[in-house]
């Protein structure tokens, strides 16, 4: 797994002051997405343990709220294998701070439809993050007031209530 770039002070992709990871490779290839570059899987920096353990130090701060992974898409297949090494380790030694996830699939119909039941790194993965905004960017319905997601299609979900009531419960911020 490659990753495009890591923001250690983000306030734009998630509530508070979080440590954001923009992975490297996405398939979707929305019209007008904000970091063309990383749809390259190739694109970047090699994803390794001594990452991992830079996130955890940039995430060891009293200021920082939590994790936010996007990209490229954090739940291609490929990005999920490198993905839970990291998510396992923040809930093991952070487990206060939040993880949000951007996708551009739907919960319902990608996520949990299939790649939670056929993918051990999915379960694991959708186990451990607190939202997942979903749904690929479009264009048209591009809304700049929308708070912490770009087009009025993307939803934020919080993951573990949903699991729970097994439909749709959004995310209070």
């Amino acid at each position: 797994m490659k990753y495009a770039a890591i923001k250690k002070c983000d306030v734009a992709n998630g509530p508070g002051v979080r440590v954001s990871l923009f992975v490297s490779g996405c398939n979707h290839h929305c019209k007008g997405c904000f970091n063309e570059k990383a749809w390259n899987f190739n694109y970047g920096n090699d994803f390794s343990e001594e990452t991992i353990d830079n996130i955890i130090e940039d995430l060891d701060k009293e200021y920082i709220t939590g994790l936010t992974l996007l990209g490229g898409e954090p739940l291609e297949r490929e990005n999920q294998k490198g993905l839970v090494r990291l998510i396992k380790k923040v809930k093991e030694k952070l487990p206060n701070k939040t993880i949000w996830c951007y996708t551009g699939f739907d919960y319902e119909k990608d996520v949990m439809g299939h790649m939670y039941n056929e993918w051990p790194e999915t379960k694991e993965i959708m186990d451990n993050i607190d939202v997942l905004v979903d749904g690929k960017f479009e264009l048209e319905k591009r809304n700049l007031n929308l708070q912490f997601r770009g087009s009025e299609n993307q939803r934020l979900i919080d993951v573990k209530n949903s699991k729970l009531q097994n439909k749709i419960v959004w995310a209070q911020l």
